[in-house]
């Protein structure tokens, strides 16, 4: 199973009201967007949340897992004792992290914990969360001094974790935004913690995760954020995903920046429509044609079929390419080639551009292997596709198209298509498609 949401969040002491004393009402935007977090978390009813936070154990090269079944903390260094929490860890879940990273030679574990207490960056977020729901087991990840890329990576990681174990889960990613906003602010300011702030928010409302991993660490670090490595490891647990994003609040009244969004996975169809929807994607956004994940079923990657890659826009065709026989080791391989195809080399159209991509429509025809027919009265336009050749010539049209209603109609367009003409030779192929979309 999946993620089913995430969040990005703050986590300030001062907005628990025991710590902030009153002092809490200046961020009362970012209180009611918590509290609107804990309530659509409440109703996903996830079975384990995970927290990425940037006060939890943390290692120059290594990802600390925490570790045990349990874990306590209080806020007591906040002045705020009574403020207490006990909480029960996924073990089943960290150990499976713990064993893909093993696999991977990944820097990840449960080795070093040094204070085993929940950090503040833990607490705040089950503050909130707990006031809505409770029936949850935790996982808690600290960040590292690696680059953001294998933020990234840990996060596909756990994604694969996750679904291998079957788990319900939500991801909260901790972290707060620049420090440098407001020349009274605690840290000062900084020109780069604007531009900082502005760039994530925009990122976080288009729901480009993919690009967090690709923002300029000297950057970041000029702003004095603390979370961008925490946002970085989930948007990782999505790559390949598109999301249905939400902006709830964004303050900087204390010249810090706290951020409040949340992350649904859209429905992408199934797995060959996702297949072919993240090679799209990933070649209009980085030039690369992508190797067929692992995780696909045997239908993908060990059957060869030909397929069409159909894209659509608002209705209208927008690209169109296929192979009528496989020309492919896998039909995986064939859907990435074709979709490569249909968005940037079909002659009718313009190559898709990065803007298009979140107004897409994407089918996948898989198709059997065409039979010769010996008379028209074996056709008919809704179930089979033909193809009309005549010599080197050759004419295909799909089923099922809308305006095909007769056999003529459908032999008429594939005869176009092909340049071929009734005064020639004709032989003319059926085949049905599995259509997916």
């Amino acid at each position: 199973m999946p993620i089913v949401a995430a969040f990005i969040v703050p986590h300030p002491p001062l907005i628990v009201p025991a710590v902030g004393r009153g002092g809490e009402r200046e961020v009362q935007k970012t209180i009611d967007s918590y509290l609107q977090t804990a309530e659509e978390i409440a109703a996903l009813k996830p079975e384990t949340i995970i927290i990425s936070s940037p006060h939890a154990v943390m290692y120059r090269d290594y990802f600390h897992i925490s570790p045990g079944e349990k874990a306590f903390g209080t806020f007591v260094d906040f002045r705020a004792p009574e403020v207490s929490f006990a909480e029960t860890y996924d073990t089943e879940l960290v150990a499976e992290i713990e064993r893909i990273a093993r696999e991977k030679n990944f820097p990840a574990g449960t080795m070093g914990e040094k204070d085993p207490r929940l950090d503040h960056g833990t607490m705040v977020p089950l503050y909130f969360t707990e006031q809505r729901y409770t029936a949850f087991k935790l996982v808690r990840i600290g960040l590292s001094g690696l680059p953001l890329t294998k933020h990234y990576e840990l996060g596909k990681i756990i994604a694969k974790a996750v679904e291998n174990t079957n788990r319900r889960v939500v991801w909260i990613a901790s972290g707060d935004l620049s420090h440098k906003l407001q020349e009274y602010g605690p840290y000062g300011y900084a020109e780069e913690g604007p531009i900082y702030d502005e760039k994530l928010i925009d990122t976080c409302v288009r729901g480009a995760l993919g690009e967090l991993k690709d923002f300029d660490e000297d950057l970041c670090e000029r702003a004095a954020e603390c979370g961008h490595r925490s946002f970085t490891m989930m948007s990782g647990a999505f790559d390949g995903v598109r999301v249905r994003s939400k902006v709830y609040s964004h303050e900087d009244v204390t010249g810090v920046g706290y951020g409040v969004c949340s992350f649904y996975p859209k429905n992408n169809g199934d797995e060959f429509v996702s297949l072919a929807r993240m090679t799209i994607e990933t070649y209009i956004k980085e030039r690369k044609r992508i190797m067929p994940p692992t995780g696909l079923s045997e239908k993908l990657t060990s059957t060869r079929a030909g397929a069409f890659v159909s894209i659509h826009k608002k209705g209208d065709l927008r690209g169109c390419i296929g192979t009528i026989a496989p020309c492919e080791d896998s039909l995986a391989e064939e859907i990435i080639s074709n979709a490569i195809s249909a968005s940037t080399r079909d002659p009718r159209f313009p190559p898709i551009t990065t803007a298009e991509l979140d107004s897409l429509e994407i089918n996948v025809d898989v198709l059997t292997e065409p039979i010769q027919v010996k008379s028209l009265d074996e056709l008919d336009p809704k179930r089979y596709g033909v193809i009309v050749q005549s010599g080197y010539k050759r004419g295909l049209l799909l089923p099922d198209l809308e305006g095909i209603d007769s056999v003529e109609q459908q032999l008429d367009i594939a005869m176009m298509k092909g340049g071929i003409t009734y005064e020639d030779e004709l032989t003319v192929f059926k085949f049905e498609v599995v259509r997916h979309k």
